[in-house]
């Protein structure tokens, strides 16, 4: 169990959206000692990343050899701190197997919004000083939803570009661009702020 806490990604399949933010979110969090996996809904069990996610981390200088997708299970979901889900169907699917996931399950462009909005001098959310880095991070979203309209149903979620061509591969990258370094930007704030 790592100090920071663990992140868990999940997707539909597991081996293009989870596994590319994944890897992007273990470099981003590097040195704050978190813990990042994945897991797909509907996993291709055992198969490595997708070739197109998988040129875009090997374009971005990160490593893919040793991943393998697996099967979402209750277990997963209960070890984790927090949930970032690719859609809000994936985070409905994720409520539904383990309904205790719902207070720290969120899609990840709606979780960045809301963690973009929270303000560090109103930090109650610091206030469980032995709490994992991530708990915080996740209070800290808490603390903005009353501040935060959600984002209307057509600019939600991460575009799935399995079996599909490079301009959907570079969507994707694209979304996830916009809304992961927020992310990282608030955990280190946070981690700073602890």
């Amino acid at each position: 169990m790592s100090a920071g806490g663990r992140i868990l990604v999940v997707c539909t399949g597991n081996v293009c959206r989870s596994p590319y933010i994944e890897r992007l979110l273990t470099v981003g969090m590097r040195g704050l000692d978190v813990e990042v996996s994945s897991a797909g809904t509907r996993a291709l069990v055992s198969k490595p990343m997708d070739p197109g996610s998988a040129r875009l981390l090997k374009d971005a200088g990160i490593g893919t050899d040793d991943f393998v997708s697996r099967q979402l299970t209750p277990v997963m979901l209960a070890e984790a701190d927090l949930v970032l889900t690719a859609t809000r169907e994936h985070r409905r699917e994720v409520v539904q197997l383990e309904p205790k996931a719902l207070r720290y399950t969120h899609a990840v462009d709606d979780f960045s919004d809301l963690v973009a909005a929270a303000d560090l001098r109103h930090a109650s959310f610091l206030e469980s000083s032995g709490a994992p880095l991530v708990v915080k991070l996740a209070a800290r979203a808490q603390s903005a939803r009353g501040e935060v309209g959600a984002r209307v149903a057509e600019d939600s979620g991460i575009v799935d570009p399995f079996r599909q061509d490079d301009s959907v591969f570079a969507s994707m990258a694209a979304q996830v661009g916009e809304v992961l370094p927020r992310i990282v930007r608030s955990a280190h704030e946070v981690a700073v702020s602890r």
